[in-house]
């Protein structure tokens, strides 16, 4: 109900009202965009994802029903649920974390890793289905007050240049990414991995790599890295995705770590080693 074209209100808070009530019924457990203030789409005329911030987006009324996810396919609901988790993760291993938002991410995660792979393989398990959706809910309630950070920087040009799906290009660069992380905040890697059901190590950091081995295990369980056959990712592009990946400042100033030009490619490369 703006005038106007949709690029004007690209940005934190150029959505200065809105006349009709929203309501939101989320049909997959991953964007938790009923929760969030953001809208996120692609730029047609550049092929970047850019974003809509502003309180006007905050639905007046959410309505979840997990049965709506029962019929969401394997891949669709392995790759959204990992975006859920994502959501989570870099939200409590932040810059800019806040203690309120903390409790939000320690339950989403606990839900999504301990039924992801459930929900994925067993997809009329509606306990599963159930928790998924409530972490998907908790992950966005996260997006508002804290937001992401490298991962999901790092991934937009991936859909853009080679159009994976985003739950799928985060659940790949996860683990590189949280263990580039890593030697920032120790301590909350450590409770991330604690939260998502590993035993605690003899330090943080052996707590915190349980959890990244326990990531990369759940990734395989919900089979994404067969998802990734059906597209071919070009290593000579590694420079040109990393140099698009530093511009999405908003995210990466969120990062426990500065991501440089080389670290960006790093991770990449980590990330798609056969490519």
């Amino acid at each position: 109900d703006r005038p106007g074209q949709l690029r004007a209100y690209v940005g934190k808070g150029l959505l200065e009202s809105r006349k009709a009530r929203l309501v939101c019924i989320p049909t997959t457990s991953g964007a938790g965009s009923e929760g969030s203030p953001n809208a996120i789409m692609v730029d047609e005329e550049d092929h970047a994802k850019k974003a809509v911030i502003s309180p006007h987006l905050i639905p007046d009324m959410v309505l979840i029903d997990p049965e709506l996810t029962v019929s969401v396919p394997p891949h669709v609901t392995a790759a959204t649920g990992f975006d859920a988790l994502c959501h989570c993760i870099e939200a409590y291993a932040n810059k800019y974390a806040h203690a309120l938002v903390d409790g939000f991410a320690l339950q989403g995660i606990s839900l999504i890793a301990g039924n992801i792979a459930k929900a994925t393989n067993e997809g009329t398990d509606i306990g599963a289905r159930r928790a998924m959706a409530l972490g998907s809910y908790l992950g966005g309630l996260c997006l508002g007050p804290v937001n992401t950070a490298a991962v999901h920087a790092l991934s937009y040009p991936l859909g853009s240049a080679f159009g994976l799906p985003h739950g799928l290009a985060n659940a790949i660069l996860m683990p590189a990414v949280f263990r580039y992380n890593l030697p920032a905040m120790p301590e909350r890697y450590a409770r991330i991995a604690l939260a998502m059901g590993v035993g605690e190590a003899e330090s943080p950091e052996a707590t915190a790599e349980a959890g990244i081995r326990l990531l990369e295990d759940l990734i395989d369980q919900c089979s994404l890295r067969e998802g990734l056959k059906r597209f071919t990712i070009d290593s000579s592009q590694f420079p040109e995705l990393a140099r698009q990946a530093l511009q999405i400042t908003r995210l990466l100033n969120n990062n426990p770590r500065e991501v440089d030009l080389a670290a960006a490619q790093s991770i990449y490369r980590q990330s798609f080693p056969d490519s």
